[in-house]
């Protein structure tokens, strides 16, 4: 396998279309659902792009609004389709840009690159889709799975009779669960952890780095796992509140990225997921405020 481009894994009538590097981004594993009555292309990569292979479909679905999945979607004469919470971000950079909650510098240099790199353009004529919308493809349906969280539009799609569930960015690796963009949500998102694994199917796919995982139990110790990382966010945030602390401290010590890590990003996402988990330490009594902008654990 080489560096760029995609190879077809094929479970049943679903066809993951795997990047070349597994998926890691800004690459990712694209699906492909071929029915009797159509064929639904789900979150174009920039593998297909890359390999100047896109796949005849009759629409394109979106699992959410970020630009790893949105590559190129004006290059296909179909109808696009995206849970209505991210339908602006789709119709509209600007919206999705905002999304991101990135300091000026850094939406600006986003918007250069989902431009140039991601070749992402607004798409005003997408169509918004709630949870529980089926894809009737013929001999197979393609069921819409709401897992906010990730974005507030995130999905999967759980395809019958193959019992493949595509969950998209729920990805399972040991970075574990990404909810901070200013649309995110930590408790959506593991609210939308519990519902995959109430979900009985015989193939789980992610669109980063793990593709597909065969069998619930399999799936369902690894998605364990997954969120406990929530879980060691956690301890680890209260045993540094040990002393009292801002929320500037918290960021500098790094709770989601490892120091070494540089992206424009960076602090945004440590701030947002820092609030987040401060908040609910302190509604549950674990933390408290005690002075403005300073937090401390509760000894004991």
């Amino acid at each position: 396998m080489g560096t760029t481009g995609w190879t077809p894994e094929e479970y049943g009538q679903v066809t993951l279309l795997r990047a070349a590097n597994g998926g890691g981004y800004p690459y990712g594993n694209s699906l492909l659902v071929r029915g009797s009555a159509g064929t639904l292309l789900v979150d174009p990569s920039l593998a297909l792009v890359e390999q100047d292979a896109l796949p005849a479909a009759d629409a394109v679905v979106v699992s959410h609004a970020h630009e790893d999945h949105l590559v190129a979607i004006d290059a296909f004469d179909a109808p696009v389709h995206v849970h209505t919470a991210d339908l602006p971000a789709v119709r509209d950079t600007q919206v999705l840009l905002a999304g991101y909650g990135l300091p000026a510098d850094a939406t600006a240099e986003l918007a250069d690159s989902l431009a140039a790199e991601f070749r992402v353009r607004s798409r005003p004529d997408a169509v918004g889709v709630p949870d529980g919308h089926r894809f009737d493809l013929g001999d197979r349906t393609a069921t819409v799975v709401h897992l906010p969280g990730h974005t507030a539009g995130h999905c999967g799609l759980l395809v019958e009779p193959d019992g493949f569930l595509y969950i998209a960015d729920i990805d399972l690796t040991s970075f574990g669960p990404y909810y901070g963009d200013r649309v995110s949500s930590l408790e959506g998102f593991e609210r939308s952890i519990e519902i995959c694994g109430s979900v009985d199917a015989r193939w789980f796919g992610t669109f980063h780095q793990k593709g597909v995982v065969e069998g619930a139990d399999e799936f369902r110790r690894r998605l364990r796992a997954y969120r406990e990382v929530i879980g060691r966010r956690d301890e680890a945030l209260t045993e540094f509140l040990a002393e009292p602390r801002s929320l500037a401290d918290v960021v500098d010590h790094r709770f989601v990225y490892r120091p070494h890590v540089e992206a424009p990003h960076v602090e945004s996402v440590e701030a947002r997921t820092a609030e987040q988990h401060i908040a609910r330490l302190v509604r549950t009594g674990v933390v408290a405020e005690v002075e403005p902008g300073r937090y401390r654990a509760v000894a004991g």
